[in-house]
């Protein structure tokens, strides 16, 4: 059973890497801690500093493995580099070709690799080079969505392509409680991987605001509002706030670059503006309109209904998951 633990790891519930910056060391280690496998999230600028230092304070929090995810389509050698020299247990990479360069480079340096694929065709790649996991994400996912395929139907297609190759298999996409986790080891996945639940925690680093709307609100809308000049084609998945549902129909030459900035961040280290349409979600330090910025989160956020640590999260998964299972096979 996935509950069982995936890749070395206790449980087989992952931590998504959630950006810019909010899911940091805290949150990471969290999870690590609790069994599942978290993931930090690259800086998406070169930066080998500042996730050298990441990582040695989420060391300092667990002794447990994690992974670190990065994004293929901004700038990330000299990330990479950082990843295989700390020998971090695993790499996840997302919007981009997992190339047999990347995977070999990996495994020569212990680290395993686990890209984050939106249909078939990048999972029967992702198989040819070897990697040690799938990610599987469908269209219900919250943030930026790789593929136009619901999960139910993508999933079982994936598994059928691994087949006996050992490669687990991890179900992403408006997951959130037991349930969800118990229905995709239905479908044939090992694991799960939960974005909008660990946002919702206290030690996630996004704003008290955000996390309040994830409580709040049960609707999310598919969608290329955001940040079109800095990440074109790159859909996303966002909660349908009232900013959201004034602003949704501006014709598609209307970007961030044209428009005010209404707040600011510190990412990193480093002072971001925020400017209206900017795909930057807010964490604890963003100041301005937060309610105009945007807020990334899968349909599963109905099901989200307080703020509980992430450890919690994990046990509430994985104990419910258990129950359900045993009430199947007592009712054959």
């Amino acid at each position: 059973m996935g509950w069982r633990g995936i890749l070395g790891f206790e449980y087989g519930i992952v931590q998504a890497p959630l950006g810019p910056d909010i899911s940091g060391p805290e949150l990471v280690a969290a999870v690590a801690n609790a069994g599942g496998l978290g993931f930090l999230r690259a800086p998406d600028w070169e930066a080998p500093d500042t996730l050298r230092e990441l990582i040695r304070e989420t060391r300092k929090l667990t002794n447990h493995p994690f992974g670190v995810g990065v994004v293929l389509a901004f700038p990330h050698k000299e990330n990479v580099k950082v990843i295989l020299d700390e020998k971090v247990a695993l790499l996840q990479v997302s919007w981009g070709e997992c190339s047999n360069e990347l995977v070999l480079e990996s495994h020569n340096a212990g680290v395993k690799v686990v890209p984050q694929i939106g249909c078939l065709e990048e999972a029967r790649k992702a198989v040819s080079a070897g990697v040690d996991a799938i990610i599987v994400q469908g269209c219900e996912a919250g943030g930026h969505v790789l593929g136009q395929e619901g999960l139910v139907s993508l999933v079982p297609r994936v598994v059928d392509l691994v087949g006996d190759k050992g490669v687990p298999v991890i179900a992403a996409g408006g997951i959130a409680d037991a349930r969800g986790y118990v229905a995709a080891l239905a479908l044939g996945a090992q694991g799960v991987c939960l974005g909008t639940r660990f946002l919702a925690t206290p030690e996630s680093f996004a704003h008290s605001a955000y996390k309040r709307k994830l409580i709040e609100m049960e609707k999310t809308v598919y969608t290329n509002l955001f940040g079109r000049a800095r990440w074109p084609g790159a859909p996303q998945r966002v909660l349908c706030t009232t900013f959201f549902n004034d602003w949704n129909s501006i014709p598609t030459d209307q970007t961030e670059l044209n428009q005010p900035v209404i707040g600011h961040s510190i990412i990193h280290g480093m002072e971001k503006e925020i400017r209206r349409l900017g795909g930057t979600v807010p964490n604890v330090t963003t100041t301005g309109d937060i309610e105009s910025m945007a807020m990334y989160a899968g349909e599963g956020v109905g099901l989200v209904k307080e703020i509980i640590p992430a450890g919690e999260v994990i046990k509430r998964m994985v104990e419910g998951a258990q129950l359900l299972i045993q009430q199947q096979f007592s009712c054959m």
